[in-house]
């Protein structure tokens, strides 16, 4: 078991420094490293239903895009922008998680390909996994049990504990201080929304990665500062070096 901290050398412009050792790297969770498969989208709806936030067809599809627009950030600052009132806000963002909850329970939650793998190899090469989240503690604590990662993480973070959701940097820079990285040069952030790409850049993060594996597209990530995007977490061992290119 290697232990050899991995060295960012990677050729992009934005790089200016001299190789860096990683030590943390920032992984969001839906669309990132759980598979979505829209169930975001539909808890989304049903909160919306059960606690009367739209009243017409029109009202909802306009709160759907806006939800779609904001994907990764912090499920109460969404509804915050959809209501009147802190009153209610709280109330939808209870409906919405109670709503994810039962869809996770009926249909169930998936890894995205690779992530487990992932974790323990970035966790054999000495570097520290923390996920965050736009979720509740509550709605985060199932998921990780679900898929078992209890033992594959360093950390993980949901907004009322950083301070404030994503697309502010309190997350990633939380997580660093929680596990005791050196410098924000030695983290690296990834997720699949633009709201996780200007958090990680706000923080100051070495490296700041998009996957194509949730809402964005790779032009959205890129407009919004992604150093680089990939398919999905499953190639961030080998942009990161654990492995060497398999590809003839």
């Amino acid at each position: 078991m290697s232990t050899a901290p991995l060295s960012l050398d990677l050729e992009l412009d934005v790089f200016d420094t001299d190789d860096v050792d990683v030590e943390l790297v920032v992984f969001d969770m839906a669309g990132t490293t759980v598979s979505d498969d829209g169930l975001v989208e539909r808890a989304f709806v049903l909160a919306a239903e059960r606690s009367g936030l739209a009243d017409t067809a029109d009202q909802l599809e306009e709160a759907v895009a806006f939800v779609r627009e904001t994907m990764g950030q912090s499920k109460l600052d969404v509804f915050r922008e959809l209501t009147d009132s802190e009153e209610a806000a709280v109330a939808a963002t209870a409906a919405f998680e109670t709503a994810y909850g039962e869809l996770v329970e009926q249909v169930g939650v998936t890894a995205i390909a690779g992530a487990a793998d992932l974790f323990q190899e970035l966790r054999d090469a000495g570097v520290k996994v923390a996920l965050v989240t736009g979720f509740s503690r509550a709605t985060q604590d199932t998921l990780i049990q679900k898929l078992g990662w209890s033992d594959l993480i360093d950390v993980s973070l949901c907004p009322a504990e950083a301070g404030r959701g994503r697309p502010y940097p309190d997350l990633p820079l939380t997580a660093l201080l929680r596990t005791g990285a050196s410098s924000v040069a030695a983290m690296v952030v990834v997720g699949d929304t633009a709201s996780d790409i200007l958090s990680g850049l706000s923080a100051g993060a070495g490296l700041v990665v998009g996957v194509l594996t949730g809402t964005h597209d790779t032009e959205t990530l890129e407009d919004a500062g992604a150093d680089v995007v990939i398919a999905s977490v499953a190639d961030l061992a080998e942009l990161l070096g654990l492995r060497e290119d398999t590809i003839e």
